[in-house]
């Protein structure tokens, strides 16, 4: 920020009008802007963030709103839970293979985005990790420190625990490399649950991180399958290079060979991350799915419950005996889902989680993790 600002400043090759500062902070001070000029459309910083195929900025919430009296407003997604409280559900006992692979994908790809089009996140943490409800994946959240890089306007940046050694010196330019670090910190937390704040500024862990990786994943071992739990732990350490040049791309990552196992989700994962489909087990016995007309009631009683966009009760396993139920949001699957919880269905407590909308349009049910 500036102590004393000028009255015009030119961004994004607009002039804008700077009155004076709202408020400072450790790190930045803010000011309002008002563009000297109309403003035709939205900023082109912003529109190239779009999703792809997306025809419009009102399509993505960024819209005039004549309650903003005629300012454009760039209205956010209301994200769910963070990383940091499914390990709290989890009780600290880690997360399970399927869900650390989501994950991993989702931040890998929002990454391999960011640097691509030259933006470093700078940080990056479990809080900062969000699920999507409506789009099913994890999203990152908070770019107060982001910058463009080589214009670094913040001398310190990431949070402590997730810092890479960059981040810590104050005459040193962070590139997208310091992303990868604290990548490289999260998805071990994941795996075993315990936070490594503190490991991460022992004397040890400078000295050799990769036997402490290594320790991690020989704790888990009994719980993890081997194969899968070693492609994790290199695809860890190729990220927590000292050298920020020999730290792996995300782009490259991605094609690390743990990303092409299949895994399966937990109940409690299908509990823990809303989406727009509902199962509900301990329902149907052989006996209902073999009579149409009992089929039909259990139809009929489902859809009370909430407006259903499909149903489907598959008759052969693995989803047999359950019943899936699609909704036109994740807002009505979250309200269905506590009202159906815990009734009684012919004589049965009901047991609701969510599903995957991706699985659910494959027809795919899960063989699911108990």
């Amino acid at each position: 920020g500036y102590c004393c600002p000028p009255q015009f400043l030119e961004v994004f090759g607009r002039l804008w009008q700077v009155p004076s500062r709202l408020g400072s902070g450790s790190s930045a001070s803010v000011y309002p802007c008002a563009a000297a000029a109309p403003l035709a459309r939205p900023a082109g910083s912003l529109t190239q963030f779009l999703p792809p195929g997306t025809t419009g900025a009102a399509e993505y919430g960024f819209r005039k709103e004549k309650a903003a009296l005629g300012h454009f407003c760039l209205l956010l997604e209301l994200l769910d839970v963070s990383v940091s409280e499914l390990l709290l559900y989890s009780s600290h006992q880690g997360c399970s293979m399927w869900m650390i692979q989501h994950c991993a994908r989702d931040v890998l790809e929002s990454l391999a985005f960011l640097h691509h089009e030259g933006y470093v996140h700078a940080d990056l943490k479990r809080r900062n990790i969000l699920w999507s409800a409506e789009n099913e994946c994890f999203k990152l959240f908070d770019f107060g420190l982001s910058f463009k890089g080589g214009n670094q306007d913040v001398k310190y940046v990431q949070t402590d625990g997730y810092r890479a050694q960059a981040g810590l010196q104050s005459d040193t330019e962070c590139t997208s490399a310091v992303d990868l670090w604290s990548r490289g910190i999260i998805l071990p937390e994941m795996f075993s649950g315990m936070k490594l704040k503190h490991t991460v500024r022992s004397q040890e862990w400078e000295a050799n991180r990769s036997a402490i990786i290594d320790h991690i994943f020989a704790s888990e071992a009994v719980v993890n399958a081997s194969t899968p739990a070693y492609h994790l732990r290199d695809l860890i350490k190729s990220t927590l290079r000292d050298d920020p040049s020999r730290r792996v791309p995300a782009e490259t990552a991605l094609r690390s060979p743990f990303f092409s196992i299949p895994f399966a989700p937990r109940i409690e994962d299908l509990v823990m991350l809303p989406t727009p489909v509902l199962t509900l087990l301990n329902v149907l016995d052989d006996d209902y799915v073999e009579n149409e007309e009992e089929y039909e009631d259990v139809v009929e009683n489902y859809q009370k419950y909430g407006p259903v966009e499909s149903l489907l009760v598959p008759k052969e396993n693995p989803g047999r005996g359950r019943v899936f139920a699609e909704y036109a949001n994740a807002g009505d699957s979250k309200a269905a889902q506590k009202l159906l919880s815990g009734r009684m269905f012919d004589g049965k407590f009901v047991v609701a989680t969510f599903y995957p909308l991706s699985a659910y349009k494959r027809e795919y049910p899960y063989q699911t993790l108990l």
